[in-house]
């Protein structure tokens, strides 16, 4: 069974209740719900959490890369200043897909670069919490084609 890690940073426990013209509405206890019933469909294994904490997150990093699981990390105010966390996505190996809710790229200068991106498989941003569903979709199939590569006989 493939599991993804959803690794949520800063400020994210705030949802539903901070800058909803910019985040919406909707709470991470709601996007967690959606990205469990995405991942049940799936036959996918999650793991969601969420820290303020920047060390916190690198460990969670390194334990989906000892397990062999993916991550969907929207690291928030993160993505644009952590080496820590570029070096524990590119020191693990784990296979991560970056999100956002709001379309970065729309927003203030300081938020168009990411560290993390250029370790991550890709990055989906301004889809709200389909950004989240569409980034689990995207690590389960690159998992997916890992696991055939690696056992072609199995597959």
């Amino acid at each position: 069974m493939i599991t993804v890690h959803v690794l949520n940073g800063p400020n994210l426990n705030l949802l539903g209740q901070r800058e909803s013209t910019v985040y919406g509405s909707t709470t991470l206890v709601e996007i967690e719900r959606l990205v469990r019933e995405k991942a049940g469909s799936m036959g996918a294994a999650i793991t969601f959490r969420q820290s303020n904490h920047e060390g916190h997150l690198v460990d969670w990093i390194q334990e989906a890369g000892a397990q062999g699981a993916g991550v969907v990390m929207n690291a928030g105010a993160y993505t644009h200043t952590s080496i820590a966390l570029r070096d524990a996505i590119a020191g693990s190996g784990v296979p991560t897909v970056e999100v956002h809710l709001s379309n970065v790229h729309s927003r203030e200068g300081f938020r168009h670069r990411s560290l993390i991106a250029p370790v991550s498989l890709g990055v989906i941003c301004g889809f709200g919490p389909m950004s989240y569903l569409l980034g689990l979709d995207a690590v389960h199939r690159a998992m997916v084609e890992r696991a055939k590569q690696t056992n072609p006989s199995k597959h």
